[in-house]
This record gives structure tokens, sequence and C-alpha cells, in this order.
């Protein structure tokens, strides 16, 4: 799988050319422009000064229509907050933050512009001086580093006839993960299980196999006390058990996958990892490229999945990093 490609000479120059702003009939305003070219038809036949007057006034509506949405579109703030976490072709939320110098601006509508990312954010009211959160349920059609070229910003104000847009020019890249599922495989024997019988000093306090007894220390929990033995040595006298250690695992990714092959095991691991780690576990990542150390926790898992997310773009992450 390659990395994504850089645009085009052709779509860069579209882009350069592209106007400031873009206007789109609604369906509605489809409706009201062929009522208003029947009524411009039926003055000239007529010479009827009341269709004129009508027509006047269904033509002022258009010029109105489209000074208060570009009032609307004038003056914006548009910057990306981003998402938590985004998994392929499955919903996450995804948000931008609008702000606005003077005025007001109604009727909005969000999206990411020229990218696969499909979904929408929209904003009832936007007053001016404060800066808003704009959410949208987004959606990836894989995973792997999304590039963003800019924000696409709609109004439909203030009758719906037509709809307005104003791109905002914003370079970003969105790091999708592996869709989350089910791992079909076992990850396989665990490459060191418990401590054993002879335990250290400082693998103790835990719940394994009773290792001893002390006295009890002051602030210490009372649940460990051993009643039995306390009263015929005339002291508090505390348990101790063997705290076992975690289990590594080392999961690997095939080398010479590609395509559906290459998707499928990339989510397969991330599940296993997930399941692991959410059993207390380490667990390390073997890769092509690149080798993961094991560790346990919500932030190796968020390492794994962002590992998973770049194999097989393994050239735009050197041109990440170099940017960097």
């Amino acid at each position: 799988m390659k990395a994504p490609a850089r645009p085009s000479f052709k779509a860069r120059l579209r882009a350069f050319f592209r106007p400031p702003r873009t206007l789109s009939v609604t369906k509605t305003g489809r409706t009201y422009l062929v009522v208003t070219f029947g009524v411009g038809l039926g003055a000239l036949n007529t010479g009827n000064n009341l269709l004129y007057l009508l027509l006047g006034l269904l033509l002022s509506m258009v010029v109105v229509s489209g000074v208060l949405s570009e009032r609307c579109l004038r003056d914006l703030t548009v910057r990306r907050v981003g998402a938590d976490a985004a998994f392929a072709r499955e919903p996450f939320a995804y948000r931008w933050a609008v702000s606005r110098k003077a005025g007001h601006g109604f009727a909005l509508t969000l999206s990411e512009d020229l990218s696969p990312l499909t979904g929408t954010g929209k904003l009832g009211h936007l007053p001016a001086g404060k800066e808003h959160i704009v959410r949208a349920d987004l959606a990836a059609p894989h995973r792997g580093p999304v590039r963003l070229s800019g924000v696409r910003v709609t109004t439909t104000w203030p009758l719906g006839l037509f709809a307005k847009t104003r791109v905002f020019s914003l370079e970003g890249t969105l790091l999708v993960y592996p869709r989350r599922g089910y791992a079909c495989k076992e990850p396989g024997p665990a490459e060191r299980g418990p401590q054993g019988e002879a335990g250290s000093p400082r693998h103790l306090d835990g719940t394994g196999d009773m290792a001893g007894l002390r006295e009890l220390a002051v602030n210490e929990d009372a649940r460990r006390i051993h009643w039995l033995k306390s009263a015929a040595m005339g002291r508090l006298l505390k348990v101790e058990r063997e705290r076992e250690e975690r289990r590594i695992w080392k999961l690997a990714l095939e080398t010479g996958l590609t395509g559906d092959a290459l998707e499928r095991r990339c989510e397969e691991v991330a599940a296993q990892a997930h399941q692991l780690l959410d059993a207390g576990n380490e667990v390390g990542l073997q890769l092509p490229e690149r080798t993961l150390r094991p560790a346990a926790g919500a932030s190796q898992e968020r390492r794994i999945l962002q590992a998973l997310a770049w194999v097989g773009y393994e050239d735009a992450d050197a041109d990440s990093r170099e940017a960097a």
C-alpha cells in the first residue's frame, strides 16, 4: 500500500483559481426560480403592472439573500480541534472551533473540503466575540493518514434558496486507526508467567500465595491481619502474599501482507492488544519496520494503534516527521 498521493499540478491549479465563494441552488431555490421565471413570462406577455411589481419583489429577494449570506460568511475564523480517536468505517466525534469578529452568523454547516471523510457539523447561531465548538460525527473509509486541505463552511441563510460556501485553507493530517472488531486467533502463549514459588521481597503484598507473616505497621490495611497467629503471638501480624508479575505478550504483524489481508490482520492485532491490555498485561508489537517494547496501560494501546495505522504508509510518516 502506497502513501497518499500528493495533489497533482492540475488539482493545485484548480484550487488556485477556485473562486472565494461558491453558490448552489437548493431544492426550495429551484422552485422559487421557476416561479420567478413564470411571473416574468406572464409580465412580458400581458404587460400587467402588478406582475412587474411582483417580479421585482421576487428578484429583490434573490439579491437580499445573496447579501445576507455573504455577511454570515464574512469575518469568520475557523480552526480544527480534531478527534480524540478516529477508527476506520465507524463514526467518530470530530470538532471545529468557529468564531467571528462582528455581526452574527446563522445556519452554518461545516465539513472537510476535498477529503474522504464524510459527515457534517451544524451551528444554528454564531454571535460575535465568542468561540463555539461545532461537533460532527464523521466516518473514514479506511485506516491510515488522511490529508486535510481545508474546512468548508456553508450557509443557507436567510431564505434557504441558495447555499453559499466558503473554504478556509487549513493543512493537516488525521490518523485513522484500524477498525475495531474481534480477534479470530489467539495471541499465543505469554513470554513470562507468574513469578513462581520462591518470591522476592520486592514482589509481595499481592493476591497470590502466602509468603509469610510480619508485624502490622501503622496505617496499614487491617483486613490482612492473621487473627489466629496474632492472638498466639500477642501482637498484630499481617499476612504477606506474593504479587504475580504481569504477563508479557509480543504480537507480530507478518511481512508481505497487502490489500484486504493487511487490513484484516491490522484489525485482528488491534483487537488482541485491546483484550490483553484490558486484562492488565504488557503487550509489545513487532512490525516489519519497527518494534514497540512491551508495556501496559491505555497509552500503550494508543501507541500500538498509531503504529498499526502507519503500516503501509511509511513514506508519508517519514515526510510528516521531516516537516515537523
